[in-house]
């Protein structure tokens, strides 16, 4: 589209034109599928134009196979919605028509492609789901951040001040980001959930070359965990498979959070012991220095000096209760996960128990999340106080007890539950109620239960993984 094809605009005004030519045809395309032949031969201009692949206005082009036609383009994702101003204040027109063109490949790709009700194969949920990592790096963040990949809070890698993330400007208008962006997060996921649902599931688990397609995700991770008793053969052995891969991904992403916990003070009533490795070279010359000899040049040493190693260690009881009902397969996950990995500190007794209107005790397999998700059994009422039933009995030291109960506290037995969990409160454990456990932090608490627990000194803790982990850590360490 030449300046002369704008009715002679001066540049600035030209490129407001086409910015705005690119955005009316993608709000078009978010609201109607069908074509828009003016909007779409004029989008054609605009692109070619400004020296950017026709691709970027194809509906069946993934960016993977646009970027892979064009690598150059792949730097201009990261942030591109998070764009820093200009040091001068001005705006650059230009760039705001290409981030314009990027950004709506982008946007229709994700939200757009998913709309429908037919059925959704592997390759399409791999690709909307690749397609919906470039947004997330669009946005700043990492892919699968805000999709709930337990990637922990989001962090941009674009300033944005004065610059909408779409490169509009505006000033005092601009969007807060930092309030914007949590928000996407659990849309995506609810895509992603409507998009497996539409999968026929078991005929691509019984095909390896299908199975190998799918991505591990939690919306994928719930399916398999609802469906797995009605698998057998290759197809349970390829839902064990992602099951086993989503685990260890997220695992290695909640241990970097966790880090190492302190094991208690140095113990100096236990002698140090005599090997090389606790040797206190620093010490042990400073100690030595009357033994030095001038003539000689040489430093003699009578006594070696060690390190003490031997730590001073309180056992802590973790005891960790998660409501397995269909509302609270996200935080049944990511708990089996975060059991495991305190399971492996050196001074931490954990257990874990599992409930609907049944308990389990998982505690046996707190060690592997793995085996734990394969025990569960998904969906059912709620009945807290079966598992309160299992859980008292744990609690021999309460000084040194924690019990984390997570569940929305949409219960039955309301008050003699809550009775019981004041009771664990009064007797000096700690006991940290939780509304739900994920990466992005929503989640729905009885506001009963929330409004006593306020009462009680011990206010439920909002959603997400970070402020659990600092919790536990706070009293494990």
């Amino acid at each position: 589209m030449s300046e002369e094809s704008t009715g002679g605009a001066p540049a600035p005004e030209a490129d407001e034109n086409r910015r705005q030519v690119l955005y009316w045809r993608l709000l078009a395309r978010l609201f109607d599928p069908e074509e828009q032949a003016s909007l779409e031969s004029a989008s054609l201009a605009v692109v070619e134009d400004i020296g950017l692949p026709s691709a970027l206005l194809d509906p069946g082009a993934s960016v993977d196979s646009v970027v892979q036609r064009h690598p150059e383009l792949a730097p201009e994702f990261d942030g591109l919605m998070t764009p820093e101003p200009d040091e001068d204040g001005t705006r650059d027109r230009a760039a705001e028509v290409r981030r314009a063109a990027l950004a709506s490949k982008v946007l229709l790709n994700v939200f757009a492609s998913a709309s429908g009700s037919g059925a959704v194969t592997a390759e399409q949920l791999a690709r909307w789901q690749s397609d919906a990592g470039w947004l997330e790096r669009a946005l700043g963040c990492r892919p699968g951040e805000l999709r709930g990949g337990q990637g922990g809070g989001v962090q941009r890698t674009g300033g944005g001040g004065g610059v909408s993330p779409t490169g509009t400007g505006g000033g005092g208008r601009t969007p807060d980001l930092g309030r914007l962006i949590p928000e996407i997060g659990p849309e995506l996921g609810s895509i992603e959930a409507g998009l497996v649902k539409r999968m026929r599931l078991r005929e691509v688990l019984a095909d390896p070359a299908l199975a190998s397609r799918l991505t591990p995700s939690m919306s994928l991770i719930e399916q398999l965990l609802r469906d797995k008793d009605n698998l057998s053969g290759v197809a349970l052995a390829n839902a064990k498979a992602l099951i086993r891969r989503y685990v260890d991904e997220a695992s290695q992403v909640l241990r970097s959070q966790v880090e190492k916990a302190t094991v208690g003070d140095i113990d100096r009533s236990v002698p140090p012991k005599r090997v090389f490795r606790n040797l206190d070279l620093d010490r042990t010359i400073w100690k030595n220095l009357t033994n030095w000899s001038p003539e000689e040049e040489r430093l003699y040493v009578d006594r070696l000096y060690y390190r003490h190693t031997s730590r001073k260690t309180t056992p802590q009881r973790l005891i960790v209760v998660v409501d397995q009902s269909g509302s609270m397969v996200d935080s049944m996950v990511n708990c089996t996960i975060l059991a495991s990995i305190f399971a492996g500190l050196p001074k931490v007794d954990v257990h874990l128990i599992a409930y609907d209107t049944q308990a389990l005790d998982l505690t046996p397999w707190s060690h592997d999340p793995f085996e734990t998700l394969l025990r569960t059994k998904l969906g059912g009422g709620t009945d807290g106080t079966v598992a309160m039933a299992l859980a008292q009995p744990k609690i021999a030291e309460p000084r040194n007890t924690v019990v984390v109960w997570i569940s929305d506290f949409y219960e039955w037995r309301t008050d003699e539950l809550f009775d019981s969990m004041a009771a664990i409160h009064r007797s000096g454990a700690k006991f940290i109620p939780v509304g739900s456990v994920t990466s992005g932090g929503r989640g729905s608490v009885n506001p009963w239960f929330r409004e006593r627990f306020k009462d009680l000194g011990t206010p439920v803790i909002s959603g997400h993984i970070k402020k659990l982990v600092h919790e536990l850590k706070t009293f494990l360490t």
